[in-house]
């Protein structure tokens, strides 16, 4: 590459770099750690490892829940190989509406975020009736692999 060449390349497509996943050795996983599973992220809720067999590796046995559905997933992986584990960010904001379906919420810099859709079952219903009594509610955001669930609420303290 001449300099030329070299002044001229174009990065307006890269990102900051910020993966959704990064790999781990199966063996440094830990219980409720986290792990993709299936293609899912989920939480890592048993785990044993079997001994070296005459012609292979240990292998280590996950059993984990997926961190948005609570659905089950289970893998067996040789201890040496690499998985892949979810960035899994928590957040919490102040909801301002429920307006179709969709929170819309303020983060703690006073920026405004509202495409998380309202969770189905208990938790959204808990969550409509509380901000319709007019309580000043915190919620939850959990984001990881391009996916973002409220999974949890509280009422947001009274002035400081």
């Amino acid at each position: 590459m001449s300099d030329n060449e070299a002044e001229n390349v174009n990065f307006e497509t890269a990102h900051a770099g910020a993966s959704v996943t990064y790999p781990q050795q199966c063996s440094a996983l830990r219980k409720n750690g986290h792990v993709v599973i299936k293609g899912r992220p989920c939480k890592i809720v048993d785990m044993s490892t079997s001994k070296t067999g005459k012609h292979g590796h240990a292998k280590v046995h996950l059993v984990a829940t997926d961190i948005f559905t609570g659905r089950k997933y289970e893998d067996i992986s040789p201890s040496t190989h690499n998985m892949d584990v979810p960035n899994v960010t928590r957040r919490e904001y102040q909801l301002i509406n429920i307006d179709d379906g969709y929170l819309n919420l303020m983060s703690n810099d006073g920026s405004s975020k509202d495409d998380v859709k309202v969770p189905e079952g208990e938790l959204g219903d808990q969550i409509t009736n509380d901000f319709e009594d007019g309580k000043d509610l915190m919620v939850t955001i959990v984001s990881a692999m391009e996916e973002e669930h409220c999974l949890a609420y509280k009422e947001a303290p009274q002035g400081k």
